[in-house]
């Protein structure tokens, strides 16, 4: 299980203890026995402790809550997933900026190009 479906799912879990695991795989976009082996590995690590609740009279349901050490690998988690989200961002801002300086040489370039001045060198091929 991915560390970023790990802190999506505690988060949300944080968030609503009382969810399903229907409920559970809608808010994480995976099936419910995905949804099921994400609750048992989280479980398995000692992140989330079950308790039983009753959410109707006819209806028998668990609480999901984190526990302290679920608590503590959230924070570990969102710190690790902010670093490799803002090296993200710093790439895609440094590709924008590069693109964006390639469109304007280029634009400025058509501009001043004249008609004739067009041709592909090799080939005689119009590019405008």
């Amino acid at each position: 299980m991915s560390e970023e479906r790990q802190l999506k799912a505690l988060r949300v879990l944080e968030k609503n203890p009382e969810l399903t695991q229907r409920e559970l795989a809608a808010e994480l976009g995976v099936s419910v026995g995905a949804a099921n082996y994400c609750l048992k590995a989280l479980a398995e690590r000692g992140w989330i402790k079950l308790e039983n609740f009753q959410k109707n009279p006819n209806k028998l349901g668990y609480l999901y809550l984190l526990t302290p050490k679920g608590f503590s690998a959230k924070a570990a988690l969102t710190t690790q997933f902010l670093k490799t989200k803002l090296e993200e961002y710093e790439r895609l801002r440094a590709e924008i900026a590069s693109l964006t300086a390639e469109s304007e040489r280029l634009e400025a370039r058509s501009k001043t190009d004249e008609p004739h001045t067009r041709l592909r060198r090799g080939n005689g091929v119009s590019s405008g």
